[in-house]
């Protein structure tokens, strides 16, 4: 009989053309399910994903389903696929679903961190994971302050790229949040449902706040407006990581689905005379 298997993986985008299939490219999709077929006889594989990440985004929590016909038990999946795929895909969980459960349409949000280092110093351990900010020490007090009025539905048309297939730009952003440890800065977002480009155009427009470029008012004018025009700083894709997605029950382990991406912490200055690195 045919089931309906759930997986959550991770997987370190920056050799990836994204989630999706693309004619000549590789991505997180196709990769998944060349190795899948391997061990299923159903074909062609469909794998479908709860987002679908552009070129050079991570995932820590990503969700995917797939139906199989094959006789490999359910928690025997991650260690069949893992020791066939490459290292930059993990899976950490398998689990039997509903016939009718939908890694998309039943989730009931997206949750992405974007990860902003905002050392003096170049650090080769952190720069496929996130975003050397290095001339100005960001403000993560106004960053936080631009942030608090996107709660709720809103049209967030200024934070949509070009090429989006949906028919309208709303979306429910359900939490959002600036911290700062060490040298860190991490911007969360969890949200129904997330537009082509989103994250990275909102945090792009924040990074602008915290560097006292733009202001609050400002800011908040152009996503109000939908001022997409005035939109034209976009962060790059390797800070942006979707960390977890949620359904009405919880179908995974927490300890593999809930917050699987590491966090850092490092000291802004090791003296004084460090702070000379960052320009007023």
């Amino acid at each position: 009989m045919t089931r309906r298997l759930a997986l959550v993986i991770q997987y370190e985008g920056s050799k990836f053309c994204g989630w999706q299939n693309q004619k000549d490219l590789v991505s997180i999709q196709s990769t998944l399910e060349e190795k899948i077929a391997e061990l299923d006889p159903i074909r062609p594989v469909k794998l479908v994903a709860a987002g679908r990440t552009d070129a050079g985004v991570h995932a820590s929590g990503q969700v995917v389903h797939f139906d199989s016909l094959g006789p490999i038990p359910t928690e025997k999946w991650p260690s069949a696929l893992n020791g066939r795929l490459p290292n930059s895909i993990k899976v950490l969980e398998a689990v039997e679903v509903p016939s009718d459960w939908h890694a998309c349409y039943s989730a009931k949000y997206r949750r992405y961190r974007y990860s902003i280092f905002n050392g003096c110093h170049p650090n080769l351990f952190l720069q496929q994971i996130s975003w050397h900010k290095y001339r100005f020490r960001l403000d993560e007090n106004l960053m936080q302050q631009a942030l608090k009025d996107l709660v709720g539905y809103h049209d967030f048309a200024a934070f949509q790229k070009a090429g989006s297939n949906r028919n309208h730009s709303c979306t429910s952003v359900q939490e959002v949040s600036v911290s700062r440890n060490g040298d860190i800065i991490s911007i969360e977002i969890q949200a129904s449902g997330f537009l082509y480009g989103m994250v990275r155009l909102l945090v792009g427009q924040l990074v602008a706040v915290g560097e006292k470029r733009l202001t609050i008012e400002e800011f908040k004018t152009r996503w109000r407006r939908g001022l997409r025009s005035e939109v034209k700083e976009a962060a790059p894709s390797c800070g942006l990581c979707l960390i977890r997605v949620g359904y009405e029950k919880r179908i995974f382990s927490r300890s593999k689905s809930f917050d699987t991406f590491p966090s850092f912490s490092l000291s802004i200055f090791d003296s004084p005379k460090e702070a000379l690195f960052f320009e007023d």
